[in-house]
């Protein structure tokens, strides 16, 4: 699907576009691979990485999705786009709303617009668990994004353009993840735990990729995919990484949820469930009862919520160990750092 084609990511400089590069030259052999961002100390530690290894390959893009005018040269000749661009952090954005929202929101518009100007194949957007049932302006801001994605196809009925989104839950070991964080902090023997009930999805950056490949040959237009991935407790999380630390108890920070949901009561009437995988086709135009759409899948029970707490799968502590003893997490620890 991707060989000889053009592929650009927004955000290609972030832990998920690292990976992706490294995965998709690995099993791929696209014609170009644009990495797109507004980081160049990390572009050039890139070209560093990359220099002499198919290299010729790889271009770079030094942008920012605020600036349509950069996103629409960036974009001339591409084929399929992942947008991963965003401002991740809670307290970042709630700290600076204004500058939240124009990247998260103007800049999800600008490469819509751009996207559909310059004819782009397909374009899969990175989103949160935080954008289902949102209560801090990030989860906002991804959930407005999701949306405008979705919607795009509206616009692009007549065209080849289709645009589909993927959720993701706690990327592990990724940057803004609790686990960098509590390595770090296990060195004074003290690890800070918000709350002893909270529990998080977690899900390798791996699993992310292959969520976004299996988005660009699946999708219709407008659907939005959930990989299957089990929930782990915080303080679980915190014994795999120390299990000497003591637990100081800090409360909940503003913004911050006990228990992560990645599909809603309200998302559950339009879901289906897949072997690996959800999908939670879009409302709009009743494609939601579009059974070339759903083909292959079930539809989930009324009601169905996917959420942290009320997860089937587990991860164990000692799972979570064995993964951060291995080198693909300490190759991913030297990226991050």
């Amino acid at each position: 699907m991707l060989n000889n084609k053009t592929i650009l990511i927004t955000g290609g400089t972030g832990s998920f576009g690292m990976k992706f590069i490294e995965v998709v030259l690995r099993n791929y052999k696209p014609k170009k691979l644009i990495i797109f961002s507004r980081d160049e100390q990390k572009q050039f530690n890139l070209q560093q990485k990359w220099k002499n290894k198919r290299s010729s390959i790889l271009r770079y893009f030094i942008g920012d999705v605020r600036d349509k005018d950069r996103l629409y040269r960036a974009l001339d000749g591409v084929d399929f786009v992942v947008h991963a661009a965003a401002t991740k952090i809670i307290p970042t954005a709630e700290y600076n709303p204004f500058e939240c929202i124009k990247t998260n929101v103007n800049g999800a518009m600008n490469v819509i617009e751009v996207a559909i100007e310059q004819k782009v194949q397909k374009i899969v957007a990175l989103s949160t668990d935080k954008a289902c049932n949102p209560i801090n302006l990030y989860g906002a801001t991804k959930l407005a994004s999701d949306k405008l994605f979705i919607a795009a196809n509206l616009h692009t009925l007549n065209s080849d353009t289709c645009f589909s989104v993927v959720r993701y839950g706690n990327v592990l070991g990724s940057r803004g993840s609790v686990i960098p964080f509590f390595q770090e902090k296990a060195k004074s023997g003290v690890l800070p735990i918000t709350d002893k009930r909270m529990t998080r999805f977690m899900i390798t950056i791996e699993q992310g990729v292959r969520l976004v490949w299996h988005a660009f040959e699946d999708a219709f237009g407008g659907e939005i995919y959930v990989h299957k991935i089990p929930s782990m407790k915080v303080t679980d999380i915190a014994l795999a990484i120390n299990p000497d630390a003591c637990h100081e108890i800090i409360g909940i920070r503003s913004g911050e949820k006990i228990h992560e949901v990645m599909i809603s009561e309200e998302d559950s009437l339009c879901s289906y469930e897949y072997d690996w995988y959800y999908k939670i086709l879009p409302s709009i135009n009743n494609w939601h009862l579009d059974p070339e759409r759903s083909m292959g899948g079930k539809r989930v029970e009324s009601g169905f919520i996917y959420s942290s707490d009320s997860n089937k799968e587990w991860m164990k502590i000692e799972q979570l160990k064995e993964f951060l003893e291995s080198p693909q997490y300490c190759e991913l620890r030297e990226i991050i750092i």
